[in-house]
């Protein structure tokens, strides 16, 4: 059962990740691993269908430099990377390294979209983004593991709180409630406890 509508290729800015209960959207050193199983059936042809371009950071990609991965290789369109130093990253099919402010990556990457959405797939840069103003929806998946360490979603000392209206809720104010138990290791069935 899915608590929202399906996502629209409205040419939105979208701030799109999976995302541990903790708030971490990637593990220690960028590590993807503990998300596998956890997505819903007809999630990935959903984001393929209304995607358009993506646009990430120098971390993510050195870190996953496979723009053919995303979603599961489901996806096929342009990737773009903002980084300071575009002159030393390896050049890479669909990609483009792009230095320049986060507003004009923005801007080219809504264009290469062609009316699809852009799915902004870095915490650093979709900051910057929700600073300019320049983010239409936050689409989080909250997958049912505590991770400990990693990389947060959001991560601003200092600055000031933003607030959101839920999409598609009775109450665009209201808490979102989330209910889940531990399950139990193979070494605690073992154990008996």
């Amino acid at each position: 059962m899915s608590d929202t509508e399906p996502q629209t290729a409205a040419g939105k800015v979208l701030f799109h990740f999976t995302m541990s209960l903790d708030g971490f959207v990637a593990g220690p050193d960028h590590g993807m691993d503990w998300m596998t199983g956890t997505s819903r059936p007809g999630l990935i042809e959903e984001y393929t269908e209304t995607t358009g371009a993506v646009l990430g950071g120098r971390d993510g990609w050195d870190a996953f430099p496979d723009a053919g991965a995303i979603y599961g290789g489901a996806w096929d369109g342009p990737v773009f990377v903002l980084t300071h130093h575009p002159e030393d990253a390896a050049p890479a099919d669909r990609v483009t390294f792009l230095n320049c402010d986060p507003a004009e990556a923005v801007r080219i990457a809504l264009e290469a979209a062609g009316g699809k959405n852009v799915e902004v797939f870095s915490p650093t840069i979709g900051r910057r983004l929700f600073e300019l103003g320049l983010v239409d929806e936050i689409d989080l998946h909250i997958a049912p593991v505590l991770l400990g360490d990693g990389i947060r979603l959001y991560d601003s000392p200092g600055g000031a709180p933003i607030n959101l209206h839920r999409v598609g809720g009775d109450d665009p104010m209201a808490v979102v409630n989330v209910r889940y138990r531990p399950t139990k290791t193979a070494a605690q069935v073992n154990a008996g406890n």
